[in-house]
């Protein structure tokens, strides 16, 4: 699918579509448990590869579209091995969780996904599922999917390279509770902090606590794991995605329009730090955290202006913050997000590539961008290199474009946000989307 996008405006409110960081754990973690019920998650194509991946270790799960809720009866521990291969598709979350998960399992899993997750680094999560009692592995002996796990997860002590991704560190913290000892897991240059905090959150919400503290500056992290537990996890309500609805307000802001997005309340997601940034580029943005409630009232009369901006721990904002950036006044440097290049796709290279057919000027780095604002972006042709948060990303910066400008491949938006171009249109954007 293609999507054709004229300059315009948008208005009104919206509800923030569900997290999908939080639906991916209250799934995983339920699932671990008994008899839970989530509220309000996010059905995706992402998140239905992690309820496909439970479903295979034995859970039983169904969603309830009247009721808008997911029914799990969880494995009470103790995991199958699959009949099958699990098949992760495009989800990174679902293959690392799961790769930890099946560690728990007696017999072997096989784990893999689509040509883009067979590509990603998981060597550092493998190291440490071995030095922990399992046996993992990669097929092909570079640490990328497909993916061998042989039971049994005893736990005791591994030191962990976290930083390509925090995932690595949420998937243990998953499946170390119910390891045969205790787990000590020190993680060296932890990358996205929140992304760990909120998965320990859903924990202590299921019963599990794990304590965790910061050893230096340098993001090295000591965690601890007690063993023999149990989850617990009974109901859980997933609150608004941040992360997603960046592209509703950037939307607003870059087009200097007036939104209200609704069910953005305070939780533990890193994200909610886009509210700061817009409002360090001059859009006019309050957020009222008792109603939930994040209201745009387009740019200052200045207009957006460039940023220096440190974004390890908020990596998923940086396409969003790369285009605003574009249409800003005055240069912004992004910093500190190397772990953009293992996400779906090198994301630093392929944003530098697609906003210079714009006529950005733009510089990749090895560990961030550095833009120059350019009040006038133009048309052009532009490719999401299947990458969901790209398609939705370039999709907002052509909001601001005279002319028309066609996005390719934008259907992969759905790996976390299925109803954004329906969304934007009924706000009020020109966007048409059509196959290719």
């Amino acid at each position: 699918m293609n999507a054709t996008v004229r300059k315009s405006r948008i208005k009104g409110e919206i509800t923030a579509p569900p997290s999908k960081s939080y639906t991916h754990r209250a799934i995983a973690i339920a699932a671990l448990g008994g008899k839970s019920d989530i509220f309000y998650p996010l059905i995706s194509e992402d998140t239905k590869a992690t309820i496909n991946a439970a479903k295979c270790l034995g859970a039983v799960v169904e969603y309830e579209p009247e009721s808008n809720k997911i029914a799990i009866q969880g494995m009470e521990g103790r995991p199958e091995t699959p009949e099958d291969v699990i098949n992760a598709e495009n989800s990174g979350t679902t293959l690392r969780f799961f790769t930890a998960i099946s560690a728990l399992c007696d017999g072997a899993t096989v784990l893999t996904g689509d040509a883009s997750l067979r590509t990603r680094p998981n060597a550092p999560l493998l190291k440490s599922l071995n030095e922990l009692g399992s046996e993992a592995y990669s097929t092909k002996g570079d640490g990328t999917p497909p993916i061998v796990v042989k039971g049994k997860l005893k736990g005791g002590k591994t030191v962990i390279d976290a930083s390509i991704s925090s995932q690595f560190i949420s998937a243990l913290l998953i499946a170390c509770p119910l390891a045969e000892q205790d787990s000590h897991i020190v993680a060296s240059s932890l990358s996205s902090v929140p992304y760990v905090e909120m998965t320990a959150g859903v924990l202590e919400r299921a019963g599990v606590e794990v304590s965790y503290s910061a050893l230096n500056t340098s993001n090295d992290y000591s965690f601890h794991v007690e063993c023999g537990k149990s989850y617990n996890l009974q109901t859980f309500t997933v609150p608004g995605d941040f992360s997603s609805s960046s592209y509703l307000l950037a939307a607003a802001s870059i087009t200097d329009s007036k939104l209200k997005v609704r069910n953005l309340f305070p939780s533990a997601q890193g994200d909610s730090r886009i509210v700061e940034l817009l409002e360090e580029m001059g859009t006019s943005i309050k957020w009222n955290k008792e109603e939930g409630v994040v209201e745009v009232n387009g740019t200052n009369t200045a207009g957006l202006k460039g940023i220096t901006v440190n974004m390890h721990q908020n990596p998923d904002l940086v396409p969003t913050i790369a285009v605003l950036a574009a249409a800003a006044d005055g240069s912004t440097e992004i910093t500190s997000v190397a772990h953009l290049r293992y996400k779906e796709t090198d994301r630093l290279r392929f944003l530098a590539e697609e906003l210079t057919k714009m006529g950005v000027r733009i510089k990749e780095r090895e560990d961030g961008l550095l833009i120059e604002g350019k009040g006038e972006l133009k048309a052009a042709k532009l490719y999401s290199h299947e990458d969901h948060r790209l398609a939705m990303a370039l999709s907002i910066a052509a909001l601001s474009v005279k002319g028309e400008t066609v996005i390719e491949a934008v259907d992969c938006a759905k790996v976390s946000y299925p109803s954004f171009f329906e969304d934007m249109f009924s706000l009020g954007a020109t966007m048409r989307v059509k196959q290719s």
